[in-house]
């Protein structure tokens, strides 16, 4: 499949010191790719390089035919890519309604348009639909997540960017939230997913890549790597090394 995100020699910094340190990294059209790694190794800083929050020093961050390394976040949300946030941010007085409303940034086509994203996201999360007049901040902690999803949808994306999706959450919830991007993915979304927890980055996407300290240290399917034997003293090995991209494909 033909790559829809591609990262080349990717750096970013929040001050002096880069955060990011040369990461490559690839996302085929239409598919699920985990980004995995310990406390404070890059990942969400990753995800804030993609969305232009945070300054990029060099590198090239390509979406289709497009370099949007050099673009502001809303022209990025314009282009396609989409960033569900970790701690769900959503707007506690206002309404659900409201909050899927303020994620239309992107979308063409006037009301109706905007009524069908409405329709779409009320059928992906049914309970978003019988709470849509309800205040954000009364939702519950998976209902919140849930909203924050579907306000990232809004704006109908090419890519949508998860930052710890399933954090302090019940399993029950997770596996409603679970099904519901099983369905985006088969309706062909592409999705990149920071995760900590590795059951569920194994078990849900293709793809993983690994990140240490602002590098790539490991990149594989997800099959391969769940079936090593030496996973655990792989991963908190790598943890603890000064790493260099490699993969085991």
């Amino acid at each position: 499949m033909a790559a829809l995100l591609r990262l080349e020699n990717l750096t970013a910094s929040y001050g002096p010191a880069p955060v990011l340190q040369g990461v490559n990294l690839h996302v085929a059209r239409g598919e699920m790719v985990a980004l995995i790694g310990p406390n404070g190794a890059g990942k969400s800083t990753l995800l804030a390089a993609l969305t232009g929050t945070i300054a990029r020093r060099s590198g090239k961050i390509q979406l289709e035919d497009e370099n949007l390394a050099q673009l502001q976040s809303h022209e990025i949300v314009r282009h396609g890519v989409a960033l569900v946030p970790e701690g769900r941010l959503v707007f506690a007085p206002f309404s659900v309604a409201d909050n899927l409303r303020l994620g239309a940034v992107r979308l063409q086509g006037g009301s109706r348009a905007l009524r069908e994203r409405h329709d779409y996201v009320f059928g992906l999360f049914p309970r978003l639909a019988e709470r849509r007049a309800q205040a954000a901040g009364t939702l519950s902690g998976g209902e919140q997540q849930m909203l924050a999803i579907g306000r990232a949808l809004m704006s109908a994306p090419r890519l949508l960017l998860l930052d710890e999706p399933f954090l302090g959450l019940a399993p029950l919830v997770v596996a409603e939230i679970l099904s519901a991007l099983n369905k985006l993915r088969a309706a062909g979304l592409t999705l990149l997913m920071v995760e900590q927890k590795l059951d569920i980055a194994l078990n849900f996407a293709e793809r993983a890549y690994v990140l240490i300290k602002g590098r790539v240290a490991l990149e594989d399917s997800t099959r391969n790597i769940a079936r090593r034997a030496d996973l655990s003293e792989l991963y908190f090995a790598l943890a603890t090394s000064s790493p260099s991209a490699e993969s085991t494909a």
